[in-house]
C-alpha cells in the first residue's frame, strides 16, 4: 500500500513538475534559512572557544584593581582584558607594597601545591626593531618567566624556550617568530645561536636566538597594519626585561591549573586567600577570574541570538506549510472525478486520506533535503569568508529532514480529510 501510494505520488508530482517546484520553494527557503543560521552560530560558537581555549581558557588571571565603586563595578570587564601584566595601565599606578611579589607567589604554590601546575609571570617591555642593514623586523619585547609558555600556546619549530637560567648580563637570549627568521635570515640560514641586533628607542642590544616559534596571527585582532610591518613577539626572560627597572613585582599573574583540578573551586579558593592579603591595603585589592564563565556566557548569548533568528527565519516554514495546503486543495479538487473512480471501486476514506497525505509529505520532503544541501553549502561558504570552523551537527541534519516532513503531514491533513470526505457519487458526477 505504501509503495503503491510513493508511485501515485511520484507520478502526481512528475505530472506537474513546474508546480510541485513552486509549492517546495517555501520549504526549501525555510529550511536552508535555518539550517545556514544554525551553521554560522556553531561556527562561531566554535571559533570563539577555540580562540579561548589558545589564551588559556581553564587559566586562573590575578590582576589588581583599584578600591573604589567605579572600579568595582567594572573589575569583572576590565579584567579580561588585564590577561598579562604590562607595568599599569591608565589610572594610578600601584605602588611596589601594592603589587604581586615573588613571595606571594611562592606563597600561593605552597598553599595549594596539588592544584596548582605553575605561575606565568610576563613584563611588556614595549615595541621594538631588528635591524641588519636594510632587513628589519618589527617586535614586541615580552618578559616571560618558564611557566607562561605552559599558560600560552606556543608551536616551537626549532631550538628550546627561554627558562629562568637564561638571565646574564653578557649573554642574552631570545625567542623569535618564524616570520622574523625568514625577513632577517631569507636564505636558510639556521637562526640558532645566530645574533640579532634589537634598536630600543634609547639603546641597542643583542640578543643570541635560543629558539623559533610559529607565528599565527589572533582572529581577535583586526590589524590596519601591512603585511610587511606587523609585529611579533620577542620573547626573552622576565628578569631580563626588567633588569633596569627598580620596580621587579607584578601587577598580574596567571595561575595554572593542574591537569584534573577543578577550575572554579580554586578560584575562589585563591580569591578568599587574596581578599585576606589585601584586607589591609587601602588602595588596591587582588582581582581573581578564569576565562570559563567569560566562555559559557558569551556561548549563551550566541546561542539566544542564533534562536531567536531562526526562529524569525522559521516563519518562513509557515508560509511554505500554506503553500503545500494550497496546491494540494487544489488537487484535491482537480482529481474530484478520480477520488470518486476510487471510492466506487472499493477505496476506504483511509486509502484516499493516506494518499494526500503522502503527496504533501513528499513534496515536504523533498523540499527539505534540497533546502538542507543548499543551507550546508551557504552556511560553508559564509563560515570560509570569516575564516571561522565548520560544525554541521548530525542532530541539526535529522531534526530538518523530520521537520520538513511535519510540515507536509500537518500542511496537508486539511486537504486530505476533505478528499476522503467527498462522497463518491457526487465525486463522480463532478465536471
Amino acid at each position: 500500500m505504501i509503495k503503491e501510494n510513493l508511485q501515485l505520488a511520484f507520478s502526481s508530482l512528475k505530472s506537474n513538475k513546474m508546480r510541485a517546484l513552486l509549492t517546495m520553494l517555501g520549504i526549501i527557503i525555510g529550511i536552508m534559512s535555518i539550517i545556514t543560521i544554525v551553521i554560522i552560530g556553531d561556527a562561531m560558537t566554535a571559533t570563539v572557544t577555540d580562540n579561548f581555549s589558545s589564551l588559556g581558557a581553564g587559566n586562573i588571571t590575578v590582576s589588581l584593581q583599584e578600591k573604589s565603586a567605579e572600579r568595582d563595578m567594572m573589575a569583572a570587564g576590565n579584567a579580561m582584558f588585564q590577561i598579562e601584566n604590562s607595568g599599569g595601565r591608565g589610572g594610578k599606578t600601584p605602588e611596589s607594597d601594592d603589587m604581586i611579589t615573588e613571595s606571594m607567589i611562592a606563597e600561593i604554590r605552597a598553599r595549594f601545591p596539588d592544584d596548582i601546575q605553575g605561575v606565568s609571570l610576563s613584563y611588556s617591555g614595549g615595541g621594538a626593531k631588528v635591524q641588519d642593514g636594510e632587513r628589519y623586523a618589527n617586535i614586541s619585547i615580552t618578559g616571560t618567566n618558564a611557566d607562561y609558555f605552559l599558560a600560552n600556546s606556543l608551536t616551537l619549530l626549532a631550538g628550546r624556550l627561554t627558562s629562568d637560567s637564561d638571565v646574564s648580563e653578557h649573554n642574552r637570549s631570545a625567542v623569535v617568530s618564524d616570520r622574523l627568521v625568514k625577513k632577517m635570515f631569507p636564505y636558510g640560514v639556521d637562526p640558532i645561536g645566530r645574533q640579532v641586533k634589537l634598536y630600543k628607542p634609547y639603546s641597542i642590544e643583542i640578543y643570541t636566538i635560543i629558539g623559533v616559534y610559529e607565528y599565527a596571527q589572533s582572529e581577535f585582532m583586526l590589524s590596519t597594519v601591512s603585511e610587511e610591518d606587523i609585529s611579533t613577539a620577542f620573547y626573552i626572560p622576565v628578569s631580563t626585561a626588567k633588569q633596569d627597572l627598580l620596580e621587579k613585582n607584578y601587577t598580574s599573574a596567571t595561575v595554572i591549573g593542574a591537569p584534573g583540578s577543578d577550575v572554579e573551586k580554586l578560584t575562589v579558593q585563591l580569591q578568599n586567600y587574596l581578599d585576606g592579603i589585601y584586607a589591609g591595603n587601602a588602595g588596591w585589592k587582588a582581582s581573581v577570574f578564569n576565562m570559563t564563565s567569560i566562555l559559557e556566557t558569551i556561548n549563551e548569548t550566541l546561542g539566544t541570538i542564533s534562536l531567536a533568528i531562526a526562529f524569525i527565519a522559521g516563519i518562513s516554514l509557515v508560509v511554505g506549510g500554506i503553500g503545500v495546503m494550497n496546491i494540494m486543495l487544489v488537487s484535491v479538487t482537480e482529481r474530484t472525478r478520480e477520488i470518486g473512480t476510487r471510492k466506487a471501486l472499493g477505496a476506504k476514506n483511509f486509502h484516499i486520506q493516506f494518499q494526500f497525505v503522502m503527496e504533501a509529505l513528499l513534496i515536504a520532503l523533498v523540499g527539505g533535503i534540497i533546502g538542507l544541501i543548499l543551507g550546508i553549502a551557504l552556511g560553508a561558504a559564509v563560515a570560509s569568508v570569516f575564516g571561522a570552523k565548520l560544525v554541521v551537527s548530525p542532530l541539526v541534519v535529522t531534526g530538518s529532514v523530520l521537520f520538513s516532513m511535519a510540515i507536509g503531514v500537518f500542511f496537508g491533513l486539511y486537504p486530505a480529510n476533505k478528499a476522503a470526505k467527498l462522497d463518491p457519487i457526487e465525486a463522480l458526477r463532478y465536471e
